[in-house]
């Protein structure tokens, strides 16, 4: 998951004011949250229906704030940053007793705290995220190369989407917890402190934001992000009721910006 990003007492609500049965309304975040850094306000956003977490994957903060939001706003839908055949696995580590789970990192945190059985996966592959990968090549007038370059990535997701289910379905059978990818660890300190927690996740963001802004993505890695921001936030406009939608920090703000402009 790609990544980008401190002590607000608020979630930014977007063009929205009060959503009847979620936790999050107008009324302010909850006492508990004010207070707390991993919270901040630049990291969660509200649009219309869809609460916003924007996270760093498998960084304890992240981890920590999807959990949280979720529980507290009890969704309709849980809709994760991931591909369709990649969600049972994630579904499957959220049954882990431990809180949060050994295994999936903010996504299977994030399902466990949700008080809701509808859990979407809302990234490609797929069907139709391969339309909109065709319509931003065809935007682009991308070259021959850009084309062949981002064939070639969507091959590559798609086998490890494929992994996920596949790994998902064994471990169903078997019983047995399965890391596809060791877990990203952090130098977070105390893994309790939460002033550590987000000072780090901070500095994280901070160097993935300068090598952003120093180097230019290939083209074939800019359409495809393109074509995925666009697609995730046009899945979460078609979903019901009120939504947490669990992102990569680096998508935060582009998804945001779509879904108010569809509204």
């Amino acid at each position: 998951m790609d990544q980008e990003c401190q002590v607000g007492t608020t979630i930014r609500k977007g063009n929205a004011s009060h959503h009847p049965g979620s936790g999050i309304t107008s009324d302010p975040w909850p006492e508990q949250a004010a207070a707390d850094p991993r919270l901040d306000e630049s990291t969660v956003e509200r649009v219309g229906g869809v609460v916003l977490v924007g996270v760093l994957h498998d960084h304890p903060a992240s981890v920590y704030r999807a959990r949280t939001v979720a529980e507290a706003v009890a969704p309709d839908v849980l809709a994760l940053e991931l591909p369709p055949l990649a969600v049972p696995l994630a579904t499957y580590h959220a049954a882990d007793e431990r809180s949060p789970p050994a295994l999936g990192g903010e996504m299977s945190a994030a399902v466990q705290a949700a008080d809701t059985d509808r859990v979407v996966g809302i990234d490609g592959p797929s069907v139709g995220f391969l339309r909109y990968l065709v319509a931003e090549l065809c935007a682009e007038r991308a070259t021959p190369a850009t084309v062949r370059r981002t064939g070639a990535g969507l091959r590559s997701v798609t086998s490890r989407a494929l992994t996920r289910r596949l790994t998902a379905a064994v471990a169903a059978l078997t019983a047995v917890q399965v890391a596809v990818d060791p877990p990203t660890t952090y130098d977070t300190g105390r893994a309790d402190d939460p002033e550590t927690q987000a000072a780090e996740e901070r500095r994280r963001v901070a160097t993935a934001r300068s090598m952003l802004r120093a180097f230019a993505p290939p083209p074939a890695a800019a359409v495809r992000r393109a074509a995925r921001e666009r697609y995730m936030a046009d899945r979460l406009a078609g979903l019901p009721g009120d939504v947490v939608a669990v992102v990569g920090l680096a998508h935060l703000s582009a998804v945001a910006g779509h879904l108010r402009d569809a509204a």
